[in-house]
């Protein structure tokens, strides 16, 4: 049975017990060497494989790859060739590193390949063209409507029809350790007269995972739902960080802006759709009422089974845990989603980014965002240390793990995480208009 595929298939590489990175996993990403060179590679347990060094010892020669595929600061190129080659890169990294291969016997180049994940610098792995994110959480878009609308009239008519979603910005879309910077923007309170201006007051963390794709077909045709997951390269962690005060000012009638656009962090492997196969879980029941044609989708095996993990460190103290989801609550699935994003003719390029929504569950306990944890505030949770949080304060450090287990296989993204630092201080020009 081939590696990939093989339960009690393990790597000669060292791999605990409850690493998210196995050898049925094979995730991609891009990383800079102790030398300085960056490189596309993979990951197992704690060590980073340089795929280029693989290509240039003649390890990928059957696979008629491009010279330089994985010579290069991201995996878009790769990502471009389409789900045969990346089914068969991974098969091939499999074969070379399982337990009592001829690579592990016989390669005289192994520390050019092999590098400890403490020596290297794990980037972002893809050029994001383009970033999309959805609204595709039932609790959460419900939880939302009810908070600031009518309870009883919590989804917006349009919420059960399709997979609400709006176009990002990928300029600040930053991988796991970039330091996040309080946005300052406009704000006004239901009992303020005007706005003002400042430092936003309701920092959020959202949990959310992304999808990232690979080339779609030509000449705006759509991508039909049942042929979708050809086109899903892989998936990562996403914190679609939120200033909900600025938000809730300008978010009408367009959506929002400011309040999004500041930072956006991802995981920085790529975990491929096809190592997470074994975990596929049902959708939520669409009968009532029932899509239309294009987006109709059999439920079973439309989700994935991620376990989700969100913990809040301030500066100096112990994490403490303010939500466990799961990523199988979403109503609208990944197919779904990219069907619709093109049934207009838009056309999806290699790289781009898919963000499913706020990930949130049937009860507080699972909720993803401070938003719905604290209801606006309200209900502020008690931290480790004593203190108590409504929202993300200075010095914060936001993570978020993910992973998916069954039959004693475990196959996780690792994690992503960045801490929240003071506003910049922002001065009026003195140049004045006539």
């Amino acid at each position: 049975m081939h590696p990939l595929n093989d339960l009690n298939a393990q790597s000669f590489l060292r791999v605990s017990e409850q690493s998210d990175f196995p050898i049925q996993n094979i995730p991609f990403g891009v990383f800079i060497r102790p030398d300085g060179v960056i490189v596309c590679g993979t990951r197992i347990g704690e060590t980073a494989i340089d795929l280029n060094a693989l290509q240039q010892l003649g390890h990928f020669k059957d696979l008629d790859l491009p010279d330089g595929l994985f010579a290069q600061e991201s995996l878009n190129d790769f990502i471009a060739l389409g789900r045969p080659i990346w089914r068969a890169v991974r098969s091939c990294i499999a074969d070379l590193f399982v337990q009592g291969s001829a690579y592990a016997q016989g390669e005289p180049h192994r520390k050019e390949v092999e590098f400890d994940l403490s020596n290297v610098e794990v980037i972002l792995p893809v050029i994001i063209g383009d970033y999309t994110d959805f609204y595709a959480s039932r609790e959460h878009a419900t939880n939302v409507g009810s908070m600031f609308r009518d309870p009883e009239n919590a989804l917006l008519p349009n919420w059960l029809h399709l997979p609400v979603g709006y176009h990002g910005r990928s300029s600040t879309i930053f991988e796991s350790g970039f330091p996040v910077i309080r946005p300052n923007g406009q704000r006004k309170a239901p009992s303020d007269a005007t706005p003002t201006f400042g430092p936003s007051q309701k920092v959020d963390f959202e949990l959310e995972m992304a999808f990232i794709t690979g080339q779609g077909p030509e000449a705006g045709q759509a991508i039909p739902v049942e042929d979708a997951e050809a086109y899903i390269f892989g998936l990562t962690l996403l914190n679609d960080w939120s200033a909900r005060d600025i938000q809730q000012w300008e978010y009408v009638p367009l959506g929002p802006f400011l309040a999004k656009n500041f930072a956006t962090s991802i995981s920085p492997w790529i975990v491929t759709l096809d190592a997470l196969t074994p975990f596929k879980a049902d959708r939520p029941s669409q009968l009532d009422p029932l899509p239309l044609p294009y987006l109709q989708q059999e439920p079973t095996g439309a989700n994935l089974d991620v376990r989700l993990e969100v913990v809040i460190a301030p500066k100096g103290h112990a994490e403490t845990t303010v939500a466990r989801s799961n990523f199988k609550h979403m109503y609208w699935s990944m197919a779904q989603q990219l069907a619709h994003h093109t049934i207009n003719g838009c056309l999806i390029n290699a790289g781009d980014a898919m963000g499913s929504g706020t990930i949130s569950g049937p009860d507080k306990g699972s909720y993803g965002s401070m938003l719905e944890i604290t209801w606006n505030g309200t209900e502020p949770i008690t931290m480790a240390d004593g203190s108590s949080r409504s929202f993300i304060e200075d010095g914060d450090t936001v993570t978020m793990r993910g992973y998916c287990e069954k039959d004693g296989l475990r196959i996780g993204f690792g994690e992503v995480s960045a801490t929240l630092y003071p506003a910049r201080e922002w001065k009026q020009s003195s140049i004045t208009k006539n």
